[in-house]
């Protein structure tokens, strides 16, 4: 096991062939309008994240945990996204994303929890897409995606669906 260290950044080891780093980020978001009331303006709007990212050459994979270091009993979120070659598609990228939030708030936990989660779904989408510009910038379109269908669509298809047909809704870890 070896250390480096590059300027500012935290130290990078290598263990059994993997990479991983850890980086301290900050995130700043809005509270929504109905929480301003109940917390003090003296809250800091300013988020400390942790971020563990371990690549992983021998299993062509790229993992991420994450979490938050301040405003835990307000709001803890923990995530792991698992980047890796798809098995069907060689050339393809599967992820794996999942996201457990909790809240101590007395009363209001599940509420805080059911809006951690919609905003949680929101900003992964916005990812998504700033992924795949920064991806079209770097490689073009060469890489072609096979088409998405737009949200309305996926909707239709779903409510024409019996429930025996129906796909699993995937778990939600709340």
């Amino acid at each position: 096991m070896f250390s480096l260290r590059f300027g500012r950044d935290t130290p990078i080891h290598s263990v059994d062939q993997q990479l991983i780093t850890r980086r301290l980020l900050t995130k700043t978001n809005r509270l929504p309008r109905w929480a301003e009331r109940f917390f003090p303006s003296t809250l800091s709007r300013c988020a400390f994240i942790l971020e563990d990212s371990i690549v992983d050459p021998v299993n062509k994979s790229f993992t991420t945990y994450t979490w938050n270091l301040n405003h835990t009993k307000l709001m803890s979120v923990k995530e792991r996204c698992i980047f890796q070659e798809s098995v069907a598609h060689p050339s393809w990228t599967q992820l794996q994303r999942e996201a457990w939030i909790s809240s101590d708030v007395f009363g209001f936990s599940r509420a805080i929890q059911e809006f951690g989660l919609a905003r949680f779904k929101s900003n992964q989408v916005k990812a998504m897409r700033g992924l795949e510009y920064a991806l079209t910038n770097l490689y073009g379109d060469v890489h072609q995606r096979p088409p998405r269908p737009a949200m309305r669509e996926t909707k239709e298809a779903q409510k024409h669906l019996t429930p025996a047909t129906a796909p699993q809704k995937p778990r939600q870890y709340v």
